[in-house]
């Protein structure tokens, strides 16, 4: 099937400004991909806006030469620096300044300062059954799964050339037909007490992601809405551990008021029936290491923290000292309320060091430990975090994680699945 460019998008792609070289790009994409048309869209999310390497800040830069600007609404994922000033990055010259000017050309380009891979918190929240070009696997899998809006998993630089031509190719979650779920992800064998509880819901995702790899299931057995931290969780676990894009859960998420709603009439390709030694298994899993006598730190907040669990992060600590930091990392859209009421100021003193705009794993913070252990309540951090901090991690809930902040050594309470 070949791709058909409309004379609007023909004549952009021609020009040899920013906005040509934009559409020139996902003109290709779309052909690669076998997209028949492009598709226009109402929002993007840039997940392209991190350093990796002087060639992003040097593309970046060559579309603000050419006059690029977005076309629709264009959030910012995590960048490679602090720029609120509240935690110290440890990225040396030339690294930094060339992180820095990558950050600054996005902003050149009409993109949102928001700085944050949850941007669904932060106000960016498209409508149901609305085509947007997002990035980040997180905000990818939350678009799609939790909001109804439809989006493919948009990569670097792709996703800023969808947001200066205000179009995407017309392929994959796009398309309704390839949105159903095909399979059924059991979780009715699980105890309420565990569904309940915040530790299980990254452990589900883990598990979700490694069964069912880039296809789409139906959660099914969930008895009420987990909270939307919980589906944050789930989400961002799945999409670390599997090319999850997409999940349903039955009477939860919006495109599924019902098993049969959402596998459109068909028998499921395959029923994955997760018992309480998967569950277990899976929890198990998300630790690299086993519990010694210390820990070095505790990283929450990947995806970013939200209000409310910056409110159970405050209530957990309940005003002691810390013997070891809590990065907790959040966007600037948090900060703001932290900084009323000298929250802020409170969390600080008792040793959390507040980290925005960007996040432990994907720039240097913490301390280089050659031996290090971080506890987190994340399941995102727990599958990145080795590979991208030399720390060996610990999964545990957020209870127990300030318990072990609190005393330095880890501390677990067990909740059975």
């Amino acid at each position: 099937m070949s791709l058909a460019l409309s004379p609007q998008e023909q004549a952009i792609a021609a020009g040899q400004d920013g906005a040509g070289m934009a559409m020139r790009i996902v003109a290709e994409s779309a052909r690669l991909l076998g997209a028949p048309r492009l598709i226009p869209i109402a929002s993007a999310h840039i997940d392209g806006a991190l350093y990796h390497g002087d060639s992003g800040t040097l593309f970046a830069e060559k579309l603000v030469e050419g006059g690029a600007k977005v076309a629709v609404r264009s959030t910012l994922n995590v960048g490679a620096l602090d720029l609120m000033g509240c935690s110290r990055i440890r990225l040396e010259e030339p690294q930094r300044g060339m992180a820095r000017r990558m950050m600054e050309a996005y902003r050149k380009l009409g993109c949102e300062q928001s700085w944050t891979c949850a941007p669904y918190q932060a106000g960016h929240r498209p409508p149901l059954g609305s085509d947007v070009a997002w990035g980040e696997s997180n905000a990818v899998v939350f678009c799609n799964s939790v909001l109804g809006a439809r989006t493919n998993r948009y990569g670097d630089f792709l996703d800023i050339a969808c947001a200066i031509t205000g179009r995407a190719p017309d392929y994959g979650l796009h398309r309704p037909d390839n949105r159903r779920a095909r399979l059924i992800f059991d979780v009715s064998g699980l105890s309420p007490s565990f569904l309940a509880s915040e530790i299980a819901w990254p452990v589900l995702g883990s598990l979700y992601g490694r069964e069912v790899g880039d296809a789409i299931a139906v959660v099914t057995g969930v008895a009420s809405h987990p909270g939307e931290d919980a589906l944050k969780a789930f989400g961002a676990a799945a999409a670390s551990s599997g090319a999850v894009g997409l999940f349903h859960i039955a009477g939860v998420t919006p495109e599924a008021p019902g098993v049969e709603t959402i596998l459109a009439g068909a028998e499921p390709e395959a029923v994955i029936r997760v018992t309480r030694e998967m569950a277990a298994k899976a929890r198990a899993g998300l630790s690299t290491t086993a519990a010694g006598k210390a820990i070095d730190a505790v990283a929450i907040g990947s995806p970013h923290l939200s209000h409310a669990e910056f409110d159970s992060l405050e209530r957990l600590i309940a005003g002691r000292r810390l013997a070891v930091p809590v990065y907790a990392c959040t966007g600037r859209h948090a900060l703001a309320l932290l900084e009323q009421n000298g929250r802020r100021k409170r969390l600080e003193a008792s040793g959390v060091v507040i980290v925005a705009d960007t996040c432990v794993v994907v720039t240097p913070i913490m301390p280089d430990l050659s031996n290090g252990v971080l506890m987190t309540n994340s399941g995102k951090f727990a599958h990145y975090a080795p590979g991208n901090t030399g720390y060996a991690v610990l999964y545990a809930s957020l209870a127990d994680c300030v318990e072990s902040a609190v005393l330095g050594k880890p501390v677990f309470t067990d909740i059975a699945a």
